[in-house]
This record gives structure tokens, C-alpha cells and sequence, in this order.
């Protein structure tokens, strides 16, 4: 039998907003396990927008997803967390009452856990890129077509043709502007979903005549051995022509798939956990869900919202790990043993 891995929380999902339950559970002596799918912490920032400026994170006038990952993971240190990576959690079995429960969590990695909160910080759960409907672009996946940037040098000096209309394929043309040989952005309509700001300053390098804009839609593909020379386009009013590229990346958003947490018996929300915002509860008792996998009202889709988040649940998580016990609440700057647990007393 499978040896049980036993702990005060599991936490699913090693993004952003996970990490930082790790620390904010720390703070309070809670124990934590997280698993995650991918091979590596830091979920979509590591994953899909590893050298993305992120202009929001309070402290940091810019920093990238990687960068931000990389603190965090450096921030939970003193706390000692386990990580289970590629591994996802399939099964759930509430073991204990309501106002004591107690969680086993089974993986696709035969892994058996038993826990007395669990915490799903698992985005959006598993999220894919989604395909243009355009024939044969499989062959040139990852070679000349790309859903994300990981190295920016990729681009380096390239022809790069950029479709989209959101704050994605806003950010990477104005980001790989100044590095590619020339950066075309091509969006069905002269209208864009992404901030005001990043789409006047891509209006301004348009005008300076740095890069162009194009409105129509992708047709074809044209090259060989997975290396782009062209992309076929037809305007709006029906006129066909060509864009010269080596490179294209198509942002037409992420296919989330919730995965085995639709079948917890959690309350959904088209595919989301609804949640209050005191605990950042779901519908089961001790089972909360933070970052963009839950719902209420006034949500934001921010990882500084994921934090906000976090602090929560994990005042309340102490009620379950502990209940005989009364949390106080100490600020890190003035309680010298917290700060004795960072190793900064």
C-alpha cells in the first residue's frame, strides 16, 4: 500500500498565488504540500510569460513573471516546502466532519495525501493554447509558430508577426519591437481589447513608422519544413495578400480546462469556485480556492488580488489545523518571533 503523506495543508497549484499560501500559512506554523501538473513552480508566469514585464506588483515598478517566481520561492525558504510536481490531483475523499474535516487526496502519480485543509490555487486548472483555424500550422509549431514567449532572443532580428487584439499580443509588440527586425501586428477589426496605454503607444510606433498594423485575418501558411516565409491574409473587404514572416505568434486566448476538481462535489460557477470574501471559502468546509480559479463579485483577475486572497484563507485555515487554539495576529515587523522564523532576528 501507498505510504500516506500526512499534513496540515495541500496546496494544488504551484503558481504565483500558491507560493505565497506557502508563506502566508508559514507565518502561522501550518504545514504545507503543493502539487502541481507542470514540472516546475510558478505555473503561467514560469509556463507561458516568463519575460513578461508586470507593471502591478506593488513594490516593483516592473518586474517579470519569472522574476516574481523566483522571489517568492526564495521568500517560502525559511518555511520548507514540499513540492510534487507532475503530478495532478484525481481524487478527493472527505474523511472528517464539517467543522473538523480531514481531506485524502489521491494523484495520477499513485500519491496518497491526508490533510486537515486544502487549499486550489490551480489558476484556471490546465489551460492550452487556442489553435487558429488554420490548415497545417501544426507542422510549424514550435519552430516558427509560437502561443509564448520563453526567450525573447528567439525573436531576436526576426520577421515576427503578431496576431491578436488583447492585452497579450499588445505586450509582446510592444516588447519585441525593439529587438526583431520588424514586428507586424495584424487584429481582424481596428478595435482592441487591451489597456488604452499599451494601445497608444502601438498606435505611436505605427505612426513613427517602427512597425505596421494590419487589418484583416490569416488565411494560409506558407513555407517548408516548419519554417514560416509568409502568412496569407484577406482584408475585410475581401482582398488577399501576403505578410512576410519568420516567425508568428497568434494570441486568440487559453481553452482552460477545470479538470478533476469539477468532480470534488465543489459548488461551480461556469467551471469557476464560487467563494466568499471573509474566508475565500468554497461550498465545503476547509476547502478554499484563491487566485483565478475562484469567483465572487468584484473579482479582478490580478495576482496581487491571488495575494490579498491568500492572507485570508490562511487566518482562517488556522481554525481548521488548530482549533483549540486562538490565533493572534502579529505583524511581521514588530512580533520578533516571526522574525525569527525568516531568519532576519
Amino acid at each position: 500500500m501507498t505510504e500516506i503523506i500526512k499534513t496540515d495543508v495541500v496546496i494544488v497549484g504551484a503558481g504565483p498565488v500558491g507560493l505565497f499560501a506557502v508563506f502566508e500559512l508559514g507565518l502561522l506554523d501550518i504545514r504545507a504540500h503543493l502539487i502541481d501538473i507542470l514540472p516546475k513552480a510558478g505555473g503561467q508566469c514560469s509556463e507561458l510569460y516568463p519575460e513578461k514585464p508586470i507593471y502591478d506588483i506593488p513594490g516593483f515598478p516592473m518586474v517579470t513573471g519569472q522574476q516574481i517566481v523566483d522571489n517568492l520561492l526564495k521568500q517560502i525558504e525559511p518555511f520548507h516546502p514540499t513540492f510534487h510536481f507532475n503530478e495532478q490531483v484525481e481524487g478527493l475523499e472527505i474523511l472528517g466532519k464539517p467543522e473538523h474535516p480531514l481531506f485524502r487526496l489521491t494523484t495520477n502519480g499513485d500519491q496518497t495525501f491526508e490533510a486537515k485543509v486544502v487549499i486550489v490555487a490551480a489558476g484556471g486548472g490546465s489551460f492550452q493554447p487556442k489553435r487558429p483555424p488554420v490548415a497545417g500550422i501544426e507542422a510549424y509549431e514550435g519552430k516558427s509558430v509560437f502561443y509564448a514567449v520563453r526567450k525573447m532572443d528567439t525573436f531576436r532580428g526576426k520577421k515576427v508577426l503578431i496576431v491578436g487584439g488583447g492585452d497579450s499580443a499588445l505586450d509582446w509588440t510592444l516588447n519585441l519591437q525593439p529587438i526583431a527586425e520588424r514586428v507586424t501586428l495584424m487584429h481582424r477589426r481596428d478595435d482592441f481589447r487591451a489597456a488604452p496605454h499599451s494601445v497608444n503607444a502601438m498606435r505611436e510606433l505605427v505612426a513613427g513608422g517602427k512597425m505596421d498594423l494590419l487589418i484583416g485575418q490569416m488565411t494560409g501558411l506558407k513555407g517548408e519544413n516548419g519554417h514560416l516565409t509568409a502568412v496569407g491574409a484577406k482584408s475585410n473587404e475581401g482582398k488577399t495578400f501576403d505578410i512576410a514572416c519568420d516567425a508568428m505568434m497568434p494570441f486568440f486566448g487559453l481553452t482552460m480546462k477545470l479538470g478533476p476538481i469539477a468532480n470534488w462535489g465543489l459548488h461551480l460557477h461556469e467551471n469557476l469556485v464560487p467563494v466568499d470574501t471573509e474566508k475565500f471559502e468554497s461550498s465545503t468546509p476547509g476547502i478554499f480556492a484563491v487566485g483565478d480559479i475562484n469567483t465572487y463579485p468584484g473579482k479582478l483577475k490580478l495576482i496581487l488580488s491571488g495575494f490579498h486572497e491568500v492572507a485570508l484563507a490562511a487566518q482562517h485555515a488556522h481554525h481548521y489545523v488548530y482549533p483549540e487554539k486562538k490565533l493572534l495576529f502579529q505583524y511581521t515587523t514588530s512580533s520578533t518571533n516571526l522574525q525569527k522564523k525568516l531568519g532576519v532576528a
